[in-house]
């Protein structure tokens, strides 16, 4: 992961407030070249800081009104191809690894929740998938957000 710096997370600060920024708009409003924010931008995506351009979209608005979370117990041996069997469930949002007594925690979107019954059942079918335990998403109290954390490690430079 790469080191960053002041003028690192000046930039980060910027995109976070207007994602869609140009080089040009962000190199106006930080004061540098707009080879400099070219070179910055691309060292931090090489460096792995960004970890996805692509754009954020309600589910709800695509017709997945529903979200929940699946804590998965798995058998370990069998995780690589468990991770694969997931990815190929379109209803799967995301999917973290955990510590503890709960192998995985998987979101998922659907229709309703026959539509969450059925694709639990799914994810129970997968080889190497022991037991799910479901969580339904009542609403989001604080969503992703990097911005107090960019506050602290300017703080820490």
């Amino acid at each position: 992961m790469t080191k960053l710096d002041a003028v690192d997370l000046d930039l980060l600060r910027a995109l976070s407030h207007d994602p869609r920024a140009t080089v040009v708009a962000l190199a106006e409003k930080l004061g540098l070249s707009r080879n400099t924010v070219q070179a910055r931008m691309s060292r931090l995506e090489k460096g792995g800081v960004f970890l996805s351009f692509e754009r954020t979209l309600s589910a709800a608005a695509l017709g997945f009104p529903i979200e929940a979370f699946l804590q998965v117990t798995v058998r370990q041996a069998e995780l690589p191809t468990i991770r694969a069997a997931l990815a190929e469930v379109p209803e799967v949002l995301q999917a973290h690894g955990l510590s503890g007594q709960v192998d995985l925690l998987v979101r998922v979107a659907c229709r309703d929740t026959q539509h969450l019954f059925d694709t639990d059942a799914r994810i129970l079918s997968i080889d190497g998938v022991e037991r799910t335990e479901t969580s339904l998403v009542m609403g989001e109290v604080i969503g992703y957000r990097v911005g107090p954390l960019m506050n602290l490690a300017r703080e820490q430079l």
